[in-house]
């Protein structure tokens, strides 16, 4: 699934490094991509979630992106770029800093022992200009846009996850912040 530029809403006042960044990654929406665990190259038929952010940078002139989620999540947390999101609720103040081309982290998607325990990593797009709900980008094994189940390289809707043990949480995946991309500049 795919959207023009032109359906995100104020995308004409994004910085421009975040524009080149947002098309690169709407431009690989567009190949049919399959989700594919450890594959960093769209040559493969798909990628992984942390291989679709690390390609994307990588393309965009990011020479020192790590390659999986969890260092990721490191990279952006050294730089100093985080803000942690302990609630669950749409209107928190704890989105209020979110800017389009920021990186999004979870934990609990899968199972793994890893350190720091982050799992999944996606681009924040900014607000659907139509309906005004957030929206991302990256590679999922089955998140939801429009309601719709997606696999793949695609864009999906960004919603905080449901309370463990509900119907709606298969692994209870915990959403634990977001954070600019290190050497992003506003310009």
């Amino acid at each position: 699934m795919s959207l023009s530029p032109d359906e995100i809403a104020d995308y004409e006042h994004y910085p421009l490094k975040v524009r080149q960044i947002i098309e690169a990654g709407l431009e690989l929406t567009k190949q049919n991509l399959g989700y594919t665990y450890g594959s960093a190259d769209p040559g493969n038929g798909g990628m992984d979630c942390s291989g679709f952010i690390y390609y994307v940078l990588k393309q965009n002139g990011f020479t020192d992106v790590p390659r999986d989620s969890s260092q990721q999540y490191v990279w952006v947390r050294k730089a100093a770029n985080f803000n942690a999101v302990l609630s669950r609720h749409e209107d928190s103040f704890e989105l209020d800093a979110l800017k389009p081309g920021d990186l999004l982290f979870w934990r609990g998607t899968y199972s793994i022992d890893r350190d720091p325990p982050v799992t999944h990593t996606m681009i924040y797009l900014g607000r659907e200009k139509g309906t005004k709900k957030r929206i991302m980008i990256g590679a999922s094994d089955g998140r939801t846009y429009d309601g719709k189940q997606r696999f793949g390289v695609s864009v999906f809707d960004f919603k905080l996850p449901p309370p463990p043990n509900s119907n709606d949480a298969k692994l209870s995946p915990v959403f634990v912040g977001y954070g600019r991309i290190p050497g992003l500049t506003e310009e």
